[in-house]
């Protein structure tokens, strides 16, 4: 018959309290009330109970490892992050493993339910693009690995997480359209449900409203970042009954394929249609005309990401730090009307 282990799960269980508080006890940290902790202790110890890896050794962070989970590692954004997340890692005597999901949740579910934890000090993740769940994170949390959340991140998680200012920058976009005389301005999005989304959504319309610029919905297209989805939401917002005469795409990939449907229109970009993008991909000098856009600080997002994870890793208990940073506007040929 198979062995029965005990898991902190069966703890919380028999003692009606939350998984995490038993997961803060067994950590003897010091947020957990004192008779509460005595009670789960004195439990584990009659279980039986054993950690599902080696909590000792994460404490200690003794195997130097720290995982990435990320979506892609073939576009600029991400490239950066991991340099940055290297210069922390390496100068501090950790190696880095990458886990790569393809924008997949599925195969992110499988990464994280096959991962070798043990191996591990902490881990580093950008979540899937379509998501439902998080729970896989939070189990794996609530068992004592430290996880630090970068760029997309899991919002309903209590755990530490470093963003650029995704709203700010988004804001600053748009209105710097709106200066240079455009007042119809569409928003190529992100999927739904991703928090970055959801906040350069929310700097559109804020912007819009502020100079008083109807909001028109059939100018918001929700799909993809690649080329591609640039392109095919460009060719939607081309066949709305009144054309728009600036384009915000959600990132440069998507601006970039925006352009190249106008270019395919025989559009004039800026003169005719004005586009900006959000990254500052090295591609957006090279194109022609070259792309305004917000840049986005991938590298010092991944040295502070790694930062606040080796912080978790060294002490018992670290509080959960929330950490955004600015982008700024750099100004092109884009949105150049003359």
């Amino acid at each position: 018959m198979a062995r029965h282990f005990v898991t902190i799960k069966d703890i919380a269980k028999i003692l009606n309290v939350s998984v995490s508080t038993v997961s803060r006890a067994l950590r003897d940290t010091y947020d957990v009330n004192k008779e509460t902790k005595e009670r789960i202790l004195a439990l584990a110890a009659e279980l039986k109970y054993k950690p599902n890896f080696n909590a000792t050794g994460l404490a200690k962070g003794s195997t130097h490892n720290i995982g990435i989970v990320l979506p892609f590692i073939t576009n600029y954004y991400f490239s950066t992050v991991i340099t940055g997340i290297q210069e922390v890692a390496y100068n501090n005597g950790y190696n880095i493993i990458l886990f790569v999901t393809n924008d997949s949740p599925e195969r992110e579910l499988s990464i994280i339910q096959n991962l070798s934890v043990s191996s591990l000090d902490g881990l580093l993740v950008s979540i899937s693009s379509n998501s439902d769940s998080c729970n896989h994170f939070q189990e794996i949390i609530d068992e004592g690995m430290p996880i630090v959340f970068f760029d997309r991140i899991a919002s309903e998680i209590e755990a530490s997480k470093v963003m650029q200012d995704d709203y700010n920058g988004a804001f600053e976009a748009v209105e710097h359209l709106i200066k240079n005389g455009y007042t119809k301005i569409a928003h190529i999005a992100g999927p739904k449900g991703l928090t970055f989304t959801e906040k350069r959504l929310q700097g559109y319309l804020d912007a819009l409203r502020k100079h008083n610029i109807a909001v028109c919905e059939d100018w918001i297209i929700f799909s993809g970042f690649s080329k591609e989805c640039g392109e095919e939401d460009t060719y939607k917002l081309l066949n709305c009954t009144i054309r728009p005469d600036a384009i915000f795409a959600v990132n440069d990939r998507k601006a970039i394929g925006a352009m190249l449907a106008l270019k395919n229109k025989k559009i004039v970009i800026g003169k005719e249609i004005g586009v900006i993008g959000f990254t500052n991909d090295p591609v957006s000098t090279i194109i022609s005309p070259s792309l305004s856009t917000i840049a986005e600080p991938a590298f010092e997002i991944g040295e502070k990401s790694c930062e606040l994870l080796l912080n978790h890793i060294r002490k018992s208990y670290f509080h959960p730090q929330e950490i955004t940073l600015p982008g700024h506007l750099i100004i092109r040929e884009s949105t150049k009307r003359s």
